[in-house]
């Protein structure tokens, strides 16, 4: 009898462990609008889209040496999410967001992603953002590629709420410099 109940304790004990190690399936990302420079003074009408150009759904790839790797998804498309920073931070710098704008704008999000090596002593995390930005005015187009990368390293293994901001911090970094930038904002200017 003590021994079916300790047989019982362990595989219980076991099954837990096992359930623990799995952690969260999704992160939350929560792109904000940057520190926008008015970039106009006229109300100047634009049309604004975001698509979402990546191969994958997964955020965040987790390698642990020859074991499959663990994809986590994002709780909330992001295409979506950066598009209503794209709009407010335009709307910030001094735009009318118009869709029957000749001044058109699309957003390519083209990678989002955080490789994580884990290993016995600690995690190493590669972030990469890249956004390819179509511009296109009455007589010209601008295409543009932005990229932000991070690194992280620390003991133990990467936890959720380090690589949400990490991949907040970039995403921020990324849309500020496009929405401040010099050359796209003078060819829509034009």
């Amino acid at each position: 009898m003590i021994m079916k109940r300790l047989l019982l304790l362990i595989t219980a004990a076991i099954s837990l462990v096992g359930c623990a190690s799995q952690g969260p399936s999704h992160i939350a990302l929560n792109p904000e609008v940057p520190n926008i420079t008015q970039q106009t003074e006229i109300e100047l009408p634009v049309a604004l889209e975001t698509i979402d150009t990546r191969s994958a759904n997964f955020i965040v790839r987790f390698n642990d040496g020859d074991k499959a790797a663990r994809l986590v998804s994002p709780s909330e498309a992001p295409r979506v999410q950066m598009d209503q920073v794209f709009r407010d931070g335009f709307t910030q710098a001094g735009y009318r967001i118009d869709p029957s704008s000749v001044n058109h704008m699309q957003f390519q999000l083209e990678q989002l992603l955080t490789d994580v090596e884990e290993g016995t002593f600690g995690f190493e995390a590669n972030s990469q953002i890249i956004i390819n930005v179509i511009a296109k005015n009455a007589n010209q187009e601008l295409t543009k590629r932005y990229r932000a990368k991070g690194l992280l390293k620390g003991p133990f293994s990467a936890d959720f709420a380090t690589l949400e901001l990490e991949m907040n911090k970039l995403l921020g970094e990324l849309t500020r410099d496009i929405i401040n930038d010099p050359e796209l904002n003078q060819f829509i200017q034009q």
